[in-house]
């Protein structure tokens, strides 16, 4: 979520109650973009989720995005008549068939993994011809790298388990690759992180608070410590600064990039100690970060795309900074695909934007 702005440049997982504002005759948000965190793109049909979401998209008059992942939870796949196995190849083909289903009138197509379409037409046709933006998420995964850039979509690496080298190699990937399909310079590429903190005015209070539920918490409780986790990976414990400090040098290491989201709701936490961090985060944190992200910003680097912007740019009068709509459109693309025998590439919390200071 964020701002509706033509000056915005960055997105963050985190809003403080003051930044929402409402229409006061109707009670509806005017700046607040809803996205999502994560479509199963491997488990949900691609037509059901085409035409769930444009019907989001003219619901918010386009203050939506939309990010997909594959789902790496094995026991999930057969609720749905799927196989883990075939993860990679169902989300391939299945974007394949999103894609075209939001920018073609008719659609004919025929997989692997669905029942075949022939004079087939989704309804509602996104707002403004402008299908959503979409973010391809992944945790370890080059293919998704590769499948962002052929498309020329976001993607979103969810660095909250790995080291920081495994990223690289995946952001780099895939910023190369962004080029090389002719979406833009590697620059403008659209790059999101995932984070994950817990935080206390004091670090060791943080230190002391958190340890019980990361010791026991689902997925990596009883494994590395705490200490030892904190340093692989951009899990942060301590103060509003650490966090900032942590994360404000993100960009050394993945270059600028465009959102942020951090995990709150982990480990166990109860609600009250989420509601708890949720307000440290939107009135201590997100602020500061974004100055400390803004500094030095390349005017080559694009904005987090908002439709209102990709609305404007296609049709001549948007800012240059944001993306471009045919960069996602899949219209302009030039260079030798794994995927370009195939009619659809077979086989293969809150959010806050800030304006620019």
């Amino acid at each position: 979520m964020s701002e509706q702005s033509g000056a915005q440049a960055m997105q963050f997982g985190i809003m403080s109650v003051s930044d929402i504002t409402r229409d006061p005759t109707t009670g509806q948000t005017e700046r607040l973009i809803v996205s999502t965190s994560t479509t199963l793109i491997t488990t949900n049909d691609p037509v059901r989720i085409a035409e769930e979401y444009a019907m989001l998209q003219h619901v918010s008059d386009g203050r939506m995005d939309l990010m997909l992942g594959r789902g790496n939870t094995g026991p999930v796949y057969p609720w749905f008549g799927q196989d883990i196995r075939q993860g990679l190849p169902l989300a391939i083909e299945n974007y394949a068939l999103l894609h075209k289903l939001w920018r073609e009138d008719v659609v004919d197509f025929e997989g692997k993994f669905r029942t075949p379409l022939q004079g087939f037409t989704s309804t509602p046709r996104p707002l403004d011809g402008i299908a959503p933006f979409v973010w391809h998420g992944s945790i370890r995964t080059p293919e998704i790298a590769e499948q962002a850039a052929y498309y020329g979509d976001g993607f979103f690496a969810n660095n909250i388990f790995w080291p920081k080298e495994h990223y690289q190699r995946l952001i780099e990937l895939y910023r190369q690759r962004f080029e090389h399909y002719g979406h833009g310079t590697r620059e403008q590429a659209i790059v999101g992180l995932g984070g994950q903190v817990f935080m206390a005015a004091k670090s060791q209070d943080a230190v002391n608070q958190f340890r019980p539920y990361f010791d026991n918490a689902p997925v990596y409780g009883h494994g590395p410590s705490m200490e030892d986790f904190t340093e692989m990976t951009p899990l942060t414990v301590g103060s509003p600064q650490q966090v900032i400090d942590r994360y404000a040098a993100m960009r050394e290491y993945y270059g600028d990039y465009q959102r942020q989201l951090f995990l709150i709701d982990h480990a166990g936490l109860p609600l009250k100690t989420v509601l708890e961090q949720l307000d440290i985060l939107g009135s201590e944190v997100v602020p500061v970060l974004r100055k400390e992200l803004a500094k030095d910003r390349p005017s080559s680097v694009p904005d987090a795309p908002t439709h209102a912007a990709r609305v404007a740019a296609e049709f001549g009068d948007g800012p240059t900074r944001q993306a471009r709509p045919g960069a996602n459109r899949g219209d302009n693309l030039t260079g030798d695909s794994p995927y370009q025998d195939s009619p659809a590439p077979a086989g293969a919390a809150f959010g806050l934007g800030r304006k620019e200071a």
